[in-house]
């Protein structure tokens, strides 16, 4: 996972989208230098989308699957070609089941108690979630306290005007939603919104 973080931090979530528009969307992505992507399993269609863009960009992309709620999901997953698996809650099951797979677990955490039971089943990294219901000085704080090498992702309310702010309290990545896609954005909006986004990236992270 860390290789995929140093080429890009950034992490597309693109809740809501549909099938046809997914390759379109996710060569924008590309094109701006996004190299992660994940589709919930709450957008319509979601395995569909995942097998398109796997088969289109899995062997330059990592390509998976947010909002995976059971093990069993993380099966159909894996089918499909998806190789990322993130959760929005700490259930350290689902993080034993991707990494039987061989996958990237990125599950949720909001305290240290559920982040510990994750690194212990496995997880690759771990999803600060909601971040805004939280704040860089607890991430800040939360990292003193993990292992060495701990890569916490935060997610939610992330935006060109505060991943400064996150870098500096030890982020080692950012999960991206509405401010690089939601429904109704063409492939043009999703790509000016994910350039924007990588331009505050390499502000902040040089090279």
């Amino acid at each position: 996972m860390k290789i995929w973080l140093e080429r890009s931090p950034l992490i597309a979530i693109l809740r809501g989208v549909r099938p046809d528009e997914v390759i379109g969307i996710c060569a924008a992505l590309e094109e701006a230098g996004v190299v992660i992507v994940e589709v919930p399993l709450n957008s319509p269609s979601p395995m569909e989308s995942i097998r398109l863009l796997a088969e289109n960009f899995g062997d330059r992309m990592l390509v998976g699957a947010g909002t995976v709620m059971t093990p069993a999901q993380v099966d159909e997953i894996a089918g499909v070609g998806g190789r990322l698996i993130v959760t929005p809650h700490a259930d350290p099951a689902i993080v034993r089941a991707a990494k039987r797979l061989g996958l990237f677990a990125a599950p949720g955490f909001f305290t240290p108690a559920e982040a510990f039971s994750l690194l212990q089943a496995g997880a690759d990294c771990i999803k600060l979630f909601p971040a805004e219901g939280s704040n860089p000085a607890a991430l800040r704080g939360m990292r003193a306290i993990f292992p060495p090498g701990t890569m916490v992702i935060p997610v939610g309310g992330i935006a060109p005007d505060n991943i400064a702010i996150w870098h500096e309290a030890g982020a080692a990545g950012y999960g991206i939603g509405s401010s690089i896609y939601k429904p109704g954005d063409t492939a043009e909006i999703v790509g000016r919104k994910a350039a924007a986004l990588v331009a505050a990236c390499r502000a902040v992270r040089p090279g």
